[in-house]
């Protein structure tokens, strides 16, 4: 039996909860090829619904960034690409402990370019 497209807009939860019993039956492998393909087809349509109503709702987002002296909550639009910029982790990078240079009285005494005139 093909699956008739829906004209009606699916909630998010129900396209995803539909998306994932087409994707168990086509891994199943227990219909066939022509129901396969229909089934193939709605999920590649649920799929574009659920990602256009995440990008809706990514959009929709806004970040408290204080508060007006009434108490209402100043905002500001959701920025993805700064809070991913912000996120990124440098893999393989390990910070380095900078140590503090000795402070003996020979070590500046026998530096070449300090100036026995100049305090600093």
């Amino acid at each position: 039996m093909p699956v008739t497209p829906n004209t009606e807009t699916p909630t998010f939860e129900s396209a995803l909860a539909e998306l994932q019993r087409i994707v168990a039956d086509l891994e199943n492998g227990s219909v066939g090829l022509e129901e396969s393909l229909a089934r193939f087809e709605r999920g590649v349509t649920l799929l574009k619904t659920c990602y256009a109503t995440l990008e809706q709702a990514e959009q929709r987002i806004e970040l408290l960034v204080g508060a007006k002296a009434d108490g209402s909550p100043l905002t500001q639009p959701f920025d993805a690409s700064a809070t991913a910029d912000a996120e990124t982790p440098t893999a393989g990078r390990r910070r380095v402990r900078k140590t503090k240079p000795e402070s003996t009285p020979t070590a500046a005494a026998t530096d070449d370019d300090s100036d026995p005139g100049v305090l600093f």
